[in-house]
C-alpha cells in the first residue's frame, strides 16, 4: 500500500502510518459501506418505512464534533430524499437545552452519528430524545460495535455497526467521519438503493483521481508556511467545509488557525480574517447556478491587492491569478451525482495531514498538550431540573 507516498519506515517515524492508511482506504471502504447497508435493505426498510409514512415526523440528526458535522452535510439531502423536515442539532447543544430542540407532541426520529459510541454526550442525547419526546425513535450509526450505544441496545433503536475499518485508530476522524456521511444518505434512499450504485462508483474513481495524480501537487501546497486556513463550501458542501477546517487544525495542534463558511456568508464580515499569510480552500458545487454565486466570490478575491493564495477543487477559473491548485476530475460528476461531494472532505484530511508532518508533528497524534483526544474525556452529564 502506498501511504500516502512514503515508505512504511518513513511514515511510522513520522508517526503517521494510521492517518496515511485510514485517508487512503476510503474508497475501499466505502462499498463495503454500501454492501452492508445493501446486505441490511429489508431490515432498515421494515424499521424506517412505518416512521416515513407519518408526515409529521421530524428527523434529528446529531452527533459531537465531526459527528455533528456529518449531520450539518447530509441535512438537506436527507430532508430532499424523505420529505420529512430534518434539523441537524449537535449532541453538545441537545445535552444542555433539551427543551429548546425537543418538542414532547412530534414524532422524532434521532440519528445519532458516533465514531466510538461512548462520549458521554452521544449516550446522554438518547436518554433525553426519550424523555423529551412521546414518541421517539432513534437510528444509531456508529464505527465501533463495543461502544456503549451499540450495547446499551436502546429498545427503540436501529444499530447499524459499519466496518471495523472505520473505526479510526489516529485521533483525527477520515474514514469514519466519511463512512458515515454516506452511510446516512444511503439509508434516507435506502427504497432507491440501486439507483446509487453508478454514484457511487463516480465517487470512488474521483476519490482515487484525488489520491493518485493529484497528491504530489497537494503535498506540495501544504509544505508552505500558512497563519490561517479557510474553507468555503455552498450546501452540502458548508458542512464538509466545516469538517475540513476542524481537520486541519487539529491536525496541526492548533498551530493553524481555521475557519470554514458559505461562498455568500464569507462576504458578511467573515472576510475580514484573511490576511498575506492566508490560504483560501475553494469547495465549489458542480451545480452550475450555484457556481455563478461561487465565481463571484472567488473573482472579488483575486483581485485583492495582499494577493491571498487559492486552491480550487471540482471546478476551474482559469482567470484567477492566486490559484496555486486546482483540482479537477476527468470526467465531470454533474449537479444529478448526489454522493460525489464527498470527496471534497479529503482536501481538508490530505492538508492536515502533510502540514502536520511539515510542522514535525506527529498526525495519528498531534495534539502535544494532550487537549484533545481521541474520545472526549472529563465531560460530567448533570441531571436536568424537576419542572416545578
Amino acid at each position: 500500500m502506498p501511504y500516502l507516498d512514503f515508505k512504511q519506515e518513513e511514515i511510522e517515524e513520522k508517526g503517521g502510518l494510521y492517518t496515511a492508511v485510514e485517508i487512503e482506504g476510503q474508497p475501499l471502504l466505502w462499498q463495503e459501506v454500501f454492501d452492508l447497508i445493501y446486505s441490511q435493505k429489508n431490515a432498515i426498510c421494515k424499521f424506517l418505512f412505518p416512521l416515513i409514512e407519518n408526515p409529521d415526523l421530524r428527523i434529528v440528526l446529531t452527533g459531537a464534533g465531526s459527528s455533528a458535522f456529518i449531520g450539518e452535510a447530509a441535512q438537506g439531502i436527507i430532508q430532499l430524499n424523505t420529505k420529512r423536515i430534518t434539523n441537524a442539532i449537535a449532541t453538545t447543544d441537545l445535552i444542555t437545552h433539551p427543551r429548546l430542540h425537543f418538542i414532547r407532541k412530534i414524532p422524532t426520529l434521532l440519528i445519532s452519528f458516533a465514531r466510538s459510541g461512548n462520549s458521554p454526550e452521544s449516550l446522554a442525547a438518547v436518554e433525553l430524545a426519550n424523555e423529551y419526546c412521546d414518541t421517539v425513535f432513534h437510528f444509531i450509526i456508529t464505527c465501533n460495535k463495543d461502544g456503549k450505544l451499540v450495547k446499551n441496545r436502546f429498545t427503540n433503536a436501529y444499530h447499524l455497526v459499519l466496518p471495523e475499518r472505520s473505526n479510526d485508530k489516529s485521533l483525527a476522524m477520515t474514514g469514519s467521519f466519511t463512512a458515515m456521511l454516506l452511510s446516512a444518505i444511503l439509508i434516507s434512499k435506502i427504497d432507491r438503493l440501486d439507483n446509487l450504485r453508478q454514484p457511487l462508483h463516480v465517487l470512488i474513481k474521483d476519490t482515487k483521481e484525488l489520491l493518485g495524480r493529484h497528491l504530489p501537487m497537494i503535498k506540495t501546497v501544504a509544505e508552505q508556511p500558512y497563519e490561517r486556513v479557510i474553507f468555503l463550501g455552498s450546501g452540502p458542501l458548508l458542512g464538509v467545509a466545516r469538517e475540513c477546517h476542524l481537520k486541519l487544525q487539529e491536525l496541526t495542534d492548533g498551530k493553524v488557525v481555521c475557519k470554514h463558511d458559505s461562498f455568500l456568508g464569507f462576504r458578511h464580515g467573515p472576510r475580514a480574517v484573511s490576511n498575506e499569510d492566508s490560504l483560501i480552500v475553494y469547495l465549489f458545487s458542480t451545480d452550475e447556478h450555484v457556481f455563478l454565486y461561487e465565481r463571484d466570490l472567488c473573482l472579488s478575491i483575486d483581485a485583492d491587492a495582499r494577493n491571498i493564495r487559492t486552491v480550487s477543487c471540482n471546478q476551474h477559473i482559469e482567470a484567477l491569478k492566486n490559484s496555486v491548485l486546482a483540482i479537477t476530475f476527468s470526467e465531470g460528476t454533474g449537479s444529478i451525482n448526489e454522493l460525489a461531494f464527498i470527496s471534497a472532505t479529503l482536501i481538508g484530511q490530505l492538508l492536515g495531514f502533510y502540514h502536520s508532518i511539515y510542522l514535525g508533528l506527529r498526525p495519528d497524534n498531534p495534539s502535544i498538550s494532550g487537549s484533545i483526544s481521541r474520545v472526549v474525556e472529563g465531560v460530567t452529564i448533570y441531571p436536568e431540573p424537576v419542572a416545578v
